[in-house]
């Protein structure tokens, strides 16, 4: 009967509860891991120092499961509450404030992720952007200027103010901002300069009395990149096998339906910019590939890839491999050989290549994977500018915990089949 006191004091300790942490991101997680390690090294400490007899049972099943069923509660209310916000439920009202293009890319962003359940209502911009004649911008209502946040906040009863870099904010005018946003039930939200890096590699460290961010090196070498390569291989190893059945399963209905190879090899690009021979199951016509020009008007795509929604080149076949990524099986001898990553950017076409910017060849500092941050967030759905910031996004923040909760999207993201034709 004690124990689920003492675990809920280890959470409370942990900080778990905390509303900041809850209902996003993984460090809602970690938390309950950090919980539970608590917990079994004070247990351990405890019955060492006092010459206590601690039940083998207690500390081998019960802090264990505690923190396995605390996990599957919490993810599964997490879930429970996405698809409420789905339904418009569980809102937190939201005034973004900044210049128009930040206020822009903002919206879009927060709208895309409607999950996390920031409702937004209106913008604040400067004063040399502000007109009182115009009563929106972008969609969005115009509430006031930079000087009118409180009172907008008041107005309006909101629960969110966003504020994005611009000049006129300096720090004596966010601080006044903050003294005035007290006295509301608002919380005050502060978008970097630099974007797409997560929380794990900026931490704030004071220098000379400031508080001053500090970013840290993504993990691209040493032995975490050993690490990732090992798993790859071991994952991809035993994946082979397994689906063994069903790749043979589907080399065959390829074969006696539509004639031509089983297999479609297709040079692409990979880490260091080195091209490679990848290899997917057939899901076209022979002869496909020369057919991209006269069809290339019709796109679907964003503008760089080629994409068609009803494509006429798919058989059969190709359209049930492609719509749950069955296509993409093969691509484990690829990842095994070394080409590949199980998780990692898209692998782009050489003809891609050659139209990227500056930014695109950062993806190049790891290896193409089989499914990635690209899949689980729309696949061919996405805008041009949209694949660029995920794929620099995966590899400014690329670490084991981020590839097995790709991995884990990347089921439900298949069953759906969201993006992919």
């Amino acid at each position: 009967m004690t124990l689920p006191v003492i675990w809920i004091g280890s959470m409370l300790v942990a900080r778990s509860y905390e509303e900041r942490f809850l209902w996003v991101g993984a460090e809602e997680f970690r938390r309950v891991f950090f919980a539970a390690m608590m917990l079994l090294a004070a247990l351990g400490t405890f019955s060492w120092a006092f010459k206590l007899d601690v039940a083998r049972g207690f500390v081998i099943l019960a802090v264990p499961l505690a923190a396995l069923l605390t996990l599957v509660h919490r993810y599964a209310q997490r879930q429970g509450l996405h698809r409420a916000r789905g339904r418009g439920e569980y809102l937190q009202t939201t005034i973004l404030v900044g210049h128009r293009s930040a206020v822009a890319a903002l919206d879009e962003q927060l709208d895309r992720e409607a999950f996390h359940g920031y409702r937004v209502i209106g913008c604040c911009l400067p004063v040399e952007q502000f007109s009182p004649q115009a009563d929106a911008f972008n969609g969005l209502p115009v509430l006031g200027n930079l000087s009118d946040v409180a009172e907008v906040v008041s107005r309006y009863e909101v629960d969110t103010v966003a504020v994005l870099p611009c000049p006129e904010l300096d720090g004596p005018a966010l601080r006044r901002l903050g003294w005035e946003l007290e006295k509301t039930r608002a919380e005050l939200l502060l978008a970097p300069a630099i974007t797409e890096i997560v929380g794990t590699r900026v931490r704030i460290r004071p220098v000379c009395g400031l508080p001053l961010m500090h970013m840290e090196r993504p993990e691209l070498t040493g032995i975490r990149r050993i690490t990732k390569d090992l798993f790859d291989k071991t994952a991809a190893g035993m994946g082979a096998i397994l689906l063994l059945p069903i790749l043979v399963s589907i080399g065959m209905a390829v074969k006696l339906t539509s004639p031509g190879p089983v297999f479609f090899r297709q040079e692409r690009v990979g880490r260091d910019g080195q091209t490679f021979s990848m290899l997917k199951f057939r899901t076209m016509v022979p002869g496909a590939d020369r057919m991209v020009a006269a069809l290339s008007e019709q796109s679907d795509g964003n503008g760089v890839l080629f994409k068609k929604r009803r494509d006429p080149r798919v058989t059969r076949v190709g359209k049930v491999l492609r719509r749950y990524s069955l296509d993409e099986l093969p691509q484990l001898f690829n990842v095994l050989k070394g080409n590949m990553s199980l998780v990692g950017p898209r692998p782009p076409l050489p003809s891609e290549v050659e139209r990227y910017g500056f930014d695109m060849h950062r993806r190049f500092l790891v290896k193409p994977g089989l499914t990635g941050l690209w899949q689980v967030s729309g696949r061919s759905d996405l805008s041009w500018d949209d694949s660029v910031r995920i794929d620099v996004r995966y590899v400014e923040n690329w670490s084991l915990t981020f590839d097995f909760m790709i991995l884990w999207k990347t089921i439900g993201a298949v069953v759906r089949g969201s993006g992919a034709y």
